[in-house]
């Protein structure tokens, strides 16, 4: 405790700071955004050596080793394949200068320190992370369910086609069943959670 409070006097800490939206025009993530695509930026958190941006569609790391380092690795997490979990928000204690956003995201893990006087903003963040999360979680379990359905049926259709099936029939079959299961991936692994970002941030 006595070491991270005397990194927090000398200035060498890595607290993050929340970035005002008409701010996200100066910062390295933006470069990154696919505008052309309708990404934007909802909630960005910068500091000395990282920078941790939310669009609608993806979280997006900018990954630095220190701050006098410019070299930085970028990662980029879209929401329709990685998922949300564990979500926590860890106030200040009398001393601390920093709160603490903790989630897993697929199976990486970020624990992100911000500035303690930014706490009803990283409260925000917090909500929509716990909301996009709650959806995955419910879409994940009934795509589970369709693909379980999908395969019942397919169990239950060998037991009436013959050997008189011609590939025809068997070819249109395979289309259709191809067809259903990309459809039901689509609607279950959603691409864009503006809704939610808005909902909660841009209250």
């Amino acid at each position: 405790m006595f070491k991270k409070l005397a990194s927090d006097v000398m200035g060498l800490s890595d607290i993050g700071k929340i970035i005002d939206p008409v701010d996200y025009d100066k910062v390295d993530s933006d470069d990154y955004i696919m505008h052309e695509d309708g990404e934007q930026i909802f909630f960005l958190i910068k500091s000395k050596t990282d920078e941790y941006c939310f669009t609608n569609t993806a979280l997006i790391h900018l990954d630095g080793t220190s701050a006098i380092n410019t070299r930085r690795t970028l990662y980029r997490y879209p929401y329709k394949k990685y998922f949300f979990s564990d979500v926590k928000l860890e106030t200040a204690g009398n001393i601390d200068l920093d709160v603490e956003i903790k989630f897993n995201l697929g199976e990486s893990n970020f624990s992100i320190d911000v500035d303690r006087k930014q706490i009803e903003k990283l409260k925000d963040l917090y909500k929509s992370l716990i909301k996009i999360a709650s959806l995955q979680d419910s879409a994940f379990n009934q795509f589970a369910q369709s693909q379980e359905s999908v395969s019942l049926t397919m169990e239950t259709l060998k037991g009436t086609l013959g050997s008189n099936t011609s590939a025809e029939e068997f070819e249109k079959l395979n289309d259709y069943i191809f067809s259903w299961k990309t459809s039901k991936y689509k609607e279950f692994h959603r691409e864009d959670y503006a809704e939610v970002f808005d909902l909660y941030i841009n209250n």
